[in-house]
């Protein structure tokens, strides 16, 4: 649909270009400009690389490195083609190349992009964690996930169907449309998320979700640890780790004690283990006012990573609160340890199953 300039006596349609046509390049404009701008294309993002390339016998190139407040890795890749070409799969291969990154290497591939672009001054491992609004480094936490943005003049049939397949198999794509127009000698450019559309998002992440489960349930086979939890003697048998803390914590505000006094003892995660919203309300309002109250924050939501469906929400002194999910290795055990010895009287315990 083409955009349409209001002129006093008439509304005339602005004319379409191409960014071969106005002259604008790949890397020395669109990525330019992109790189200081990049919430045209990946809201929520912080720059960490541009034409990172820290592979073994490899030439390959990401456009921009990011990282997200979720401390996801973003791969952006851009094309000034009018069909995107196959960027599909050159972002595949990056972001597989990326996604053993850690905390530190992070820090450092920052700090040689702040000197790149100038910002000597700046201490890359101080700016990372505030944006991520953590304290120290959770090596746990980081890069889970690694999300693709793919930002382009056009998608050809081919790619669009390639990057609805991917997303319907649980990775994190997106197809962001740059269209240019001519406007007495300026240039305008149509921003559009394509795939998902914003409107359908909130309903794939979830269709994905129930698809994710799914095939976890049939393929997974790897060796997890259950516990038997005992609380005030009700006996809580075979629980994964993170039902196991769920539990706990469900127990405690179920006896008084206020969420966020629970959760300011859940160790290395405490700052991130709740997430509330005003008012007792359902599944699909918390979904919608946890993810806007994350938004004025600057932050995302990501509900696969809360225990949030409508009979795990916790309703406590006119709020709703969602437990974090996200929990192993040695910060489950310094926060369920922490859980017992803090609050004796509620009778906390747990032990592997034998």
């Amino acid at each position: 649909m083409p955009i349409y300039e209001f002129a006093r006596e008439e509304i005339r349609p602005l004319a379409k270009t191409t960014f071969g046509q106005v002259q604008l390049q790949e890397r020395r404009d669109l990525q330019r400009l992109l790189r200081a701008n990049i919430a045209v294309v990946a809201p929520d993002t912080l720059v960490i690389a541009e034409e990172f390339g820290d592979w073994d016998e490899s030439r390959r190139r990401i456009d921009l490195l990011g990282i997200d407040r979720d401390a996801n890795l973003v791969v952006i890749e851009l094309k000034r083609t009018e069909d995107g070409g196959h960027m599909e799969l050159q972002a595949i291969r990056y972001a597989a190349m990326v996604s053993t990154m850690t905390f530190d290497q992070a820090a450092d591939v920052f700090a040689r992009y702040l000197a790149q672009i100038g910002r000597t001054d700046t201490d890359a491992r101080a700016e990372l964690l505030d944006f991520l609004g953590w304290d120290e480094p959770d090596e746990d936490a980081f890069a889970q996930d690694v999300r693709i943005v793919l930002a382009s003049a056009e998608f050809s049939r081919e790619l669009t169907t390639s990057v609805l397949w991917l997303i319907e198999r649980g990775i994190d794509i997106r197809c962001v449309r740059l269209q240019p127009y001519g406007l007495d000698g300026r240039i305008l450019v149509d921003v559009q998320q394509i795939i998902p559309l914003p409107e359908a998002a909130e309903y794939q992440v979830r269709v994905t979700e129930k698809k994710r489960k799914e095939r976890e349930a049939r393929t997974d086979t790897r060796d997890r640890t259950s516990y038997d939890v005992t609380l005030g003697g009700r006996q809580l048998k075979g629980l994964p780790k993170r039902h196991a803390i769920y539990q706990v914590f469900r127990h405690l505000v179920e006896r008084g004690i206020p969420p966020e006094e629970v959760a300011k003892h859940c160790g290395p995660r405490a700052n991130r283990a709740l997430v509330s919203v005003a008012g007792e309300v359902n599944a699909d309002d918390f979904f919608r006012l946890a993810k806007a109250a994350r938004e004025k924050e600057g932050r995302g939501f990501d509900p696969r990573r809360y225990f949030c469906s409508e009979d795990e929400l916790i309703r406590s002194g006119g709020r709703t609160y969602a437990f974090l999910n996200q929990w192993g290795g040695s910060d489950w055990m310094q926060a369920m340890v922490n859980l017992r010895d803090t609050f004796p009287h509620m009778g906390i315990d747990f032990a592997p199953c034998e």
